[in-house]
């Protein structure tokens, strides 16, 4: 599944400006781009967007150590990602859910 740049912000309460400046700031955090040159996350863009929020805004990281943990992760990320893959799958189906539900109840 891909997400638009608005849909990302409202699932994820980021800011597409911070988003935008995570992209410059963080390697390999880059969401492809569609023919028209905008923006589309998948669900693995999303998990390190969640991963950024919680380091920065819950953990009070400064955003070169949320880089720094985002490189650990990775690491960890190889060794339990049969686990990792799983839920990854579970979130998108509630992602999707959500988007449906929000969809009919305009």
């Amino acid at each position: 599944m891909t997400y638009t740049i608005g849909e990302v912000e409202e699932l994820t309460g980021i800011k597409t400006h911070v988003l935008r400046y995570w992209e410059e700031v963080i390697p390999g955090f880059a969401p492809k781009k569609d023919l028209g040159g905008r923006r589309i996350y998948n669900d693995r863009d999303i998990d390190q967007i969640l991963r950024l929020k919680f380091l920065v805004y819950e953990k009070k990281y400064t955003i070169e150590g949320a880089r720094d943990e985002l490189l650990h992760d990775t690491a960890f990320y190889d060794a339990n990602s049969a686990a990792l893959d799983a839920i990854r799958e579970i979130r998108h189906e509630l992602t999707q859910l959500y988007l449906t539900v929000r969809k009919y109840r305009v």
